[in-house]
Parts: C-alpha cells; sequence; structure tokens
C-alpha cells in the first residue's frame, strides 16, 4: 500500500484509518481466579448475587435498642433498659430486644430482631447489675448497616472494562466473586533500532548512547495492562530488521519499533513496514508535537507503530495510539477516562495552527491558585521527560496559549484517555 510520507495527519484520522483494518477488538478474554485478576479489564460486567452484608450489623460498640426507648434520654434524665444478653461475633443473634431491653453489641455484631438502632458505649453508664442508663438519645437507623446497605442483589459493582484494583479485589471477595471474566492482556513486542544505541550495561563508545526507550516503552505496557516483550537492539540494517519485525510479529499482538521513522536516507522502518504485507504502511507522520515522525502499520489484523526515537516523543506517540488498544481493544471504544486537572500556565507558548502540542509542566500551588510551569529544553534532552508533573495539550485549531490562561492537565500515572 502506497503511502506519501510526512502527510501528517491529525491524531482522530491516524486512528480512523489505522481501524479500517484492525477487528472490532484486539483482545481476547478468559476465566480467572480473583488473585489472578489484579491489573487486569473486566471482559463483562460483574454483578451481586446476594446482598451484602446480608445482615443488619453494627457499627460501633455498644448496645442494640428499639430507639423510641431512648427519646428524650440526656445526662440529667437517662433512659434505663434491662441488659438481656449478648451477641456474640460472628453468631447469630440468639435473642430478641424487647420493649425497654438492650443487648450489648461489638461492631460488626448481627443487630438482633426487635433493635432499630445502636447505642455507643460511650452514651452509657452501668445501672445495677443487669442495667444501663443512656444518657443520648438514637434515631432509628443510628450506627446500623442494614443488610442490603452496603451492596444490593443484582446491583450492578463493576462495569464492563473496568481496571481491577487492590480494593476491588476485596469488594469481590466480599460477594464470593472469586472467579471473573476478564481481558487478556496484549503481547507488546518492542524494537529499539538505531547503529548509536547499546545496552544500558554497556559504556557509551563516541557518538553511542544507552537504550532509552526499550525500558520506557515496556514500563508504559506495563502500566496499561499490556505485557511487553522485548526484542533488544537492531542496528541499522534492513535485512535484520526486517527478520526482527517478522519474529516479533507473528510472537505478538502488537510490535512497536522506536527508531528509525524520521525521513531520510536511512528511513528503514518505513521501508520496512511498507514491506511488511498488506495492507502495510497505513500512514506516517502525525499532526502532533512532540511524535510527528510516527508510522502505522496493520497485517493480519495487527497494530505496528513506528515511534520516534526520542524518548520524549515516543511516549506521547505511546498515551495517543497504543494506550488506547491496550486499554480498550480498538479506537472506537474509548472512554474519557479520568477527569484533567484544571491549572493556569504560567507563561505564554505559541503552537503551529493544524498541530497538536504537547507541553509536560510542573505543578505549583501559590495564593490558592494551581499553576502549570512548562518544563522546556532542547529536542533530545532526557531530564525534561522525568522533571514534568503532567502535560497539558495545545489543540489543532489554537496557536498557543497565553501566560495565565487555563489548561487541563494529565497527571502521569493517571488513567487519562487522549
Amino acid at each position: 500500500m502506497k503511502t506519501e510520507l510526512f502527510t501528517v495527519l491529525p491524531v482522530h484520522e491516524a486512528r480512523a484509518k489505522m481501524a479500517l483494518y484492525l477487528p472490532a477488538d484486539l483482545r481476547r478474554s478468559e476465566r480467572r481466579s480473583l488473585l489472578d485478576c489484579i491489573g487486569r479489564r473486566l471482559a463483562q460486567p460483574v454483578l451481586a448475587k446476594e446482598n451484602v452484608p446480608g445482615f443488619p450489623r453494627s457499627t460501633v460498640d455498644g448496645y442494640a435498642v428499639r430507639a423510641r426507648d431512648t427519646f428524650g434520654a440526656s445526662e440529667g434524665s437517662p433512659a434505663y433498659l434491662l441488659v438481656k444478653g449478648e451477641v456474640k461475633m460472628g453468631a447469630g443473634a440468639g435473642l430478641e430486644a424487647g420493649v425497654g431491653e438492650a443487648v450489648q453489641v461489638a461492631t460488626g455484631a448481627m443487630l438482633p430482631p426487635g433493635a432499630d438502632a445502636v447505642v455507643m458505649v460511650e452514651h452509657t453508664e452501668p445501672a445495677g447489675a443487669e442495667g444501663i442508663e443512656i444518657t443520648r438519645p438514637v434515631g432509628v437507623g443510628d450506627n446500623v448497616i442494614l443488610a442490603d446497605e452496603d451492596i444490593k442483589t443484582g446491583e450492578e459493582i463493576f462495569p464492563h472494562n473496568h481496571l481491577l484494583r487492590p480494593q476491588d479485589l476485596g469488594f469481590l471477595a466480599a460477594v464470593g466473586g472469586l472467579e471473573l471474566e476478564v481481558y487478556v492482556p496484549l503481547r507488546l513486542g518492542i524494537i529499539s533500532t538505531g547503529d548509536e544505541l547499546v545496552p544500558p550495561v554497556e559504556r557509551p563508545g563516541p557518538g553511542q548512547v544507552r537504550d532509552v526507550n526499550s525500558y520506557s516503552l515496556f514500563g508504559l505496557a506495563l502500566s496499561y495492562g499490556g505485557e511487553p516483550v522485548l526484542y533488544g537492539l537492531v542496528k541499522d540494517d534492513f535485512r535484520k530488521l526486517k527478520a526482527t519485525l517478522a519474529r516479533a510479529h507473528a510472537e505478538t499482538d502488537l510490535v512497536l519499533i522506536s527508531g528509525g521513522s524520521s525521513v531520510g536516507a536511512r528511513d528503514l522502518t518505513a521501508q520496512a513496514l511498507a514491506e511488511l504485507g498488506e495492507p502495510g504502511l497505513v500512514f506516517h507522520g502525525l499532526a502532533a508535537r512532540p511524535g510527528k515522525p510516527t508510522l502505522g502499520a496493520v497485517r493480519d489484523g495487527k497494530p505496528v507503530f513506528g515511534l520516534p526515537g526520542h524518548p520524549a516523543a515516543a511516549m506521547i506517540a505511546f498515551d495517543l495510539l497504543v494506550a488506547p488498544l491496550l486499554k480498550y481493544g480498538s479506537y472506537q471504544k474509548t472512554s474519557p477516562g479520568l477527569p484533567p486537572l484544571p491549572a493556569l500556565v504560567s507563561r505564554s507558548l505559541s503552537s503551529a495552527p493544524g498541530r497538536e502540542d504537547f507541553i509536560r509542566v510542573k505543578l505549583r500551588r501559590e495564593e490558592g491558585k494551581l499553576w502549570a510551569d512548562p518544563v522546556l529544553g532542547k529536542s533530545g534532552l532526557l531530564s525534561p521527560m522525568v522533571q514534568g508533573d503532567g502535560f497539558f495539550r495545545i489543540p489543532l485549531e489554537k496557536e498557543g496559549v497565553a501566560a495565565g490562561a487555563p489548561v487541563e492537565v494529565y497527571l502521569f500515572g493517571t488513567d487519562y484517555v487522549l
């Protein structure tokens, strides 16, 4: 498939062109035990099969009572109740709270029949061998969790595609959801190219640099729920690149090649993708900075992306094109994600119309306002990658932002969707 190199496309158009050749969902699902599901996304909603907690229970240490028996109680005029007994933790009530009676309960214990509230032990005083004085009244439902107050039978606990967190596993354990239908993580083959690259364990020689992208892309893939596979460094040798690409394509669901995507005589990545097989190279160039020399290809329904060699640009291109596929399996099913953080940009910045700019920023609070300080630097510098708290986007139709203008900051480490 012939594509004019560097006819840059807006991100939404690049996604749309790729989607023409991709399946409705790149992912497949499987049934897994609850403890194997952390970091996975749900392939179907989870519905509660029973009420939780399943019985009314106390939220404090104290006495289960009929609320009306405490009305008007005060320290000067306490209400007197007969203590009928105690409900043990982990046991049924076994007795009933009648008129003028109280039953001792601990936090989490079952509320006995007849009782509709619990008086905290701090608001009682002993009264003889078998009685207590209530010094503060309670209303119906005070200090009590109802049988279905936490979860109701049939209620949707988590929706389709929910990313399971540690607290979610505990919640699902409470409802007996010990097996779940979850998506299998997509396997990402990662290839770094360039004669100048050496492994991080080696000391770079003249004109050489350590491989950065294999590691940052590996981390990004993990953070978005993917299963990264490193295919090592490939020098600027077309036959070796083509052979490594073929192996990665056969063994994984999606391939990333960083480096070799800029226009020039050594543009081996574009050549390798053009010869990948139908449809081959789908687009070359994004209307984005950083990230302009990004390319995309497809073969057999598997996407392959050529990412820029510059680490910051490669990470932005990953967010724009790879992350949606890891999260949703396609470009058509994306959701808004977590909302960005509103802030004020601290300096004016220009942008070219028809191009999206992604500006890394450091956040600070001053006089009750949140400011976003752009983290700028020459192309090729690595330190700006780690100095920022997040980034904001200058849209295609804008020519820049003025100092003090409101911007929306996407925080690194959050589940944002671009």
